[in-house]
């Protein structure tokens, strides 16, 4: 062995540098710091990709493992890509495969799994061998293109194939997906996002980019996050998009139901982004058994194929309230830490809302430019082609005769380039022509594809010549992959009772805010609505489960503050971006962290804070015919708990409620279609806790169905609607005025067909009217399609309500929102 070691006066060991051992460690530590940050732990801001996830789906890209595909082996896209591209564990390929293709990771996944991928749980994936995948849909538009020279390839490890330094990226996949990793000294956790609200944000950009981070907002709402679940308060997030950095608080959502007699249960169904669902039950468990949560009798994960479900029964007498707040406290809410890190230029950068935006624009015009010169060109030596086909058709015969005469296919090719002045390329595709295509129709066919690609070399220099061009093609496209895989939010954003709102970021809207009988709320924007022809079936806006029913639909800003009257007579204050904004189909969410609402309590009435001047009162009416007026200054401090509105005698509910001022005729309307106008003077002003005086006298059997308030200038009709979806308009001037605590005037026949009075609205010829049934089926149609008539007749049709449904709830759309709302015309 010692024969082997060099000689130190050999030329070779002489040429050994001496260095600083504390150097070297320095420079390679630097070195290898650079590798990971960006060779593994970072992605890149253009694709939202870090290398081993652009390698696995370009691996599947070239193995034609895509969306229409059969799958193939794990296994197998395993081996593919650490063979040609990633040289590093197959565990960690396999990892990375497996991530991409869950539903609970991934707001939309890239990879179509079959198999055992793992579970909330944190179950393992089942070996490669098991499990077998394909690219998902989604994932194609990552790739769409790439081989028309959009993006730059780099030799791979081993120098034997090319692979691309960066996807093409048909949308912003590093917000839509988000991405996580720890690389040396620096770490990323990118939240996940709505695709179609980033893409709104994009082209929003696109069209003013000197807009700010709030203006993005009105688009981005915040995180969605795959498991869905609630945002508490809208500051941590305006902290996130405007520095790069944020603290996210989540919280599980969940309802408390009524179990059995006099005991409650808490039934959790969406949980915090990557929590742990068996370990969650496990440690409220351990809690349990402890003593440090009281309370609690049972606890049991119901959760199967159709989603989450934790079920936590409280004990006989427990105080659910504490319960729920150890909960909030210990296991249902955690923090979700925004670093937007990502590489830009291969240098790491913290990134806010509108730079990663911008990069990612920046991108795209590159892609785009760089596709549509790829096109052109070969667009362009189509048309050369062309060119010469038509040429050669023209002198057909002298063409033909001199390739007979040439010796052999070089000679015919250099003959026709010095004869008719061919190119070469032209030469070379007329010597290898078929007979078959000398026919008189090859020749039309020729001529029109020369139009055509001639139209085509147009568009594309016209894209190529103008930035305003290249834009509007960015934007068709991310229009297009809005309309084909956008989906509803999931993750629902809640205020932060303890903290001040920056209410500068939640944008204006007019919405409809529906309630359910057990509690269920959402809300949903109006220019979502369009309006129909009256007697139309409306479409679904909810999701009624079974054994529930719609009890409330009304109009609202997002901005407004609500003073929502219950059927109990109380009443509770509310800021109606409190309620959360969900799509048409959802069922809405528990309002158990909204308004403290008692079992069988459900909103009868809504009226606007901002409506209250000086003079105002809040007047309203009870189910068995009783009326009182309370000045609007008696509702200024309302605790988070409700105040009394009304006092009422047993068995009896309020109805409706509207704002007067003192000078006003109060109209009142019964089930059974009778009704009676008094001035409001006749009812004298009252305090909260009084019961009122006696507005209408009530046939057996009757019961009021609403209020609205008139004066001998107003020019309005009262709209009556029936629960079986009938109704009429009459002039208020119709209804003469009498004194309080009378029979009333028929106003509409409450027959078989009719049904029962569901609602009164005074109406003006342009306002709009929304009217939704009990299972769910929103309606919005126009007052003037409804023709007005006199008292005691029969009505029209309003809505087609399917048998078993009912109108539920009717509310007004004032001309100057619909004004608002009214969808643009397509005409020019």
């Amino acid at each position: 062995m010692s024969s082997e070691v060099p000689d130190p006066h050999d030329v070779d060991a002489q040429s050994v540098e001496t260095v600083r051992i504390e150097d070297e460690m320095e420079q390679s530590y630097i070195d290898y710091a650079m590798s990971v940050i960006a060779g593994r732990a970072l992605p890149d801001v253009r694709d939202g990709l870090k290398p081993v996830h652009r390698r696995i789906l370009y691996a599947m890209h070239e193995l034609g493992v895509t969306s229409r595909s059969s799958h193939r082996k794990s296994s197998s896209i395993v081996g593919e890509t650490m063979g040609d591209y990633h040289p590093h564990g197959d565990s960690a390929i396999y990892d990375t495969l497996v991530r991409m293709a869950q539903d609970f990771s991934m707001r939309y996944p890239l990879v179509d799994g079959q198999g055992n991928f793992g579970s909330m749980d944190g179950d393992p994936a089942a070996a490669p061998r098991y499990t077998e995948a394909r690219m998902a849909a989604i994932a194609e538009e990552l790739l769409e293109d790439i081989e028309k020279d959009t993006v730059d390839f780099a030799s791979n490890y081993d120098d034997r194939l090319q692979e691309p330094t960066v996807l093409p990226s048909s949308f912003p996949n590093l917000l839509v997906n988000g991405s996580s990793g720890i690389a040396v000294g620096m770490s990323t956790n990118i939240p996940p996002h709505n695709l179609g609200e980033v893409i709104d944000a994009t082209v929003e950009l696109i069209d003013n980019p000197e807009a700010t981070v709030e203006d993005l907002m009105e688009h981005v709402k915040g995180p969605d996050f795959p498991t869905g679940a609630n945002i508490v308060g809208r500051d941590a997030i305006y902290s996130a998009y405007a520095t790069g950095r944020g603290r996210i608080r989540v919280r599980a959502e969940f309802e408390v139901e009524e179990w059995k007699a006099n005991r409650e249960r808490i039934v959790i169904t969406e949980l915090p982004y990557q929590a742990n669902k068996a370990r969650m039950v496990e440690r409220i468990a351990e809690d349990v058994n402890e003593g440090v949560i009281e309370g609690i009798s049972d606890l049991r994960d119901e959760s199967d194929r159709e989603g989450v479900r934790v079920v936590i029964e409280c004990k006989r007498g427990a105080n659910v309230d504490v319960v729920k707040n150890k909960l909030l406290e210990n296991h249902l809410e955690r923090t979700f830490g925004v670093i937007n890190l990502a590489l830009v230029d291969g240098q790491p950068r913290v990134l806010t809302l509108k730079e990663t935006l911008e990069e990612y624009i920046a991108h795209r015009k590159e892609v785009v430019r760089r596709r549509s010169e790829y096109d052109l060109n070969e667009a362009e030596e189509r048309a050369h082609i062309l060119e010469g086909r038509l040429k050669a058709l023209d002198n057909i015969d002298d063409v033909v005769d001199l390739i007979q005469d040439s010796e052999d296919r070089d000679a015919a090719r250099a003959g026709l380039q010095e004869h008719f002045d061919f190119s070469e390329a032209q030469a070379e595709h007329i010597v290898r022509m078929q007979l078959g295509s000398l026919t008189s129709m090859e020749s039309t066919e020729i001529k029109d594809e020369y139009e055509e690609v001639t139209a085509e070399i147009e568009r594309l220099g016209a894209i190529l010549a103008s930035e305003s061009a290249l834009f509007d093609v960015i934007k068709d496209e991310l229009l297009e992959i809005k309309d084909e895989y956008d989906d509803d939010r999931r993750t629902s954003i809640l205020e932060d009772q303890g903290t001040v709102t920056h209410e500068d970021l939640i944008p204006q809207e007019d919405v409809f805010v529906v309630m359910t009988e057990d509690d269920y709320v959402k809300r949903m924007p109006i220019a979502n609505f369009d309006a129909q022809g009256r007697g139309g079936k409306g479409i679904i806006g909810a999701d009624v489960k079974d054994g529930d029913r719609v009890t409330t639909v009304f109009r609202a800003n997002t901005h407004d503050y609500l003073l929502c009257f219950t059927n109990h007579g109380q009443v509770y204050q509310l800021k109606t971006y409190e309620i959360p904004e969900m799509g048409r189909t959802a069922r809405g969410k528990s309002a158990v962290n909204i308004l403290d609402l008692d079992p069988g309590e459900n909103i009868t009435a809504i009226v606007d804070t901002d409506a209250f001047g000086e003079d105002e009162y809040v007047t309203m009416v009870t189910q068995n015919g009783y009326v009182k007026r309370t000045a609007g200054s008696a509702f200024d401090n309302i605790l988070s708990t409700g105040i009394i509105a009304a006092s009422l005698e047993e068995g009896d509910e309020l109805v409706d409620v509207d704002v007067t001022d003192g000078s006003k005729d109060l109209v009142i309307a019964t089930e059974q279609g009778m009704t009676i106008r008094f001035d409001e003077e006749e009812v004298r002003a009252m305090g909260r806790n009084a019961r009122g005086v006696n507005g209408i006298k009530l046939q057996e059997g009757d019961a009021v169905a609403g209020l609205a308030s008139t004066d001998e200038d107003d020019d309005r009709a009262l709209l009556t609607v029936t629960k079986n979806g009938y109704g009429k308009r009459t002039l208020l001037s119709a209804y003469r005025t009498q004194s309080r605590y009378g029979k009333g005037l028929i106003d509409i026949k409450t027959n078989e067909r009719n049904g029962p009075v569901t609602a009164v609205k005074a109406v003006t010829e342009a306002d709009e009217l929304v009217m939704m049934s009990e299972r769910g089926q929103i309606m919005r149609t126009r007052a003037s399609e409804i023709s007005t008539v006199g008292r005691n007749t029969m009505g029209v049709t309003l809505m087609d309500v399917e048998s078993g449904d009912a109108v539920a709830s009717v509310d007004v759309i004032p001309e100057d929102v619909s004004d608002l709302e009214e969808p643009e015309s397509d005409e020019e």
